[in-house]
């Protein structure tokens, strides 16, 4: 046990599951808390005045609360993290996308943190995720 705990793996952890917390609470309030209608209306109305087909404002909310909610619970339990991370990371750029078109300069204090960590994770080695589900499943 001694030899995985060194700086860059607790790097790896604490950054993994803060991120994680970040995208499950997040996903977690659409999907339960505001509820997916709620998170579709809430959608349409932001988008009003860009002109964008339904099914696409109904995908687009379904993928971003769900991929938030699952795969925040991935990262914090370190299950799948790379895959997690990939899924993760489009949906940051559909998010960027978004509130692009609805105002093209937007504060960026809430997306930012997540972008940064997101970048940090992606590129920290495999090898450091050593306290992740992942990395005891595959030993």
């Amino acid at each position: 046990m001694m030899n995985i705990l060194n700086n860059e793996t607790i790097l790896t952890f604490v950054l993994r599951i803060i991120l994680g917390i970040l995208f499950f609470m997040q996903g977690y309030d659409k999907v339960v808390k505001v509820k997916m209608d709620g998170v579709i209306k809430s959608f349409r109305y932001e988008f009003g005045n860009v002109k964008l087909p339904d099914f696409i404002i109904v995908i687009a909310a379904y993928y971003s609360s769900f991929i938030e909610l699952i795969g925040g619970f991935a990262l914090i339990i370190g299950l799948f993290s790379k895959y997690a991370l990939y899924l993760l990371g489009l949906d940051l750029i559909l998010v960027v996308s978004a509130f692009s078109l609805i105002n093209p300069v937007w504060d960026m204090k809430i997306v930012f943190p997540r972008i940064l960590l997101w970048s940090i994770l992606m590129a920290i080695p495999d090898a450091y995720n050593k306290l992740s589900l992942d990395y005891f499943l595959m030993k």
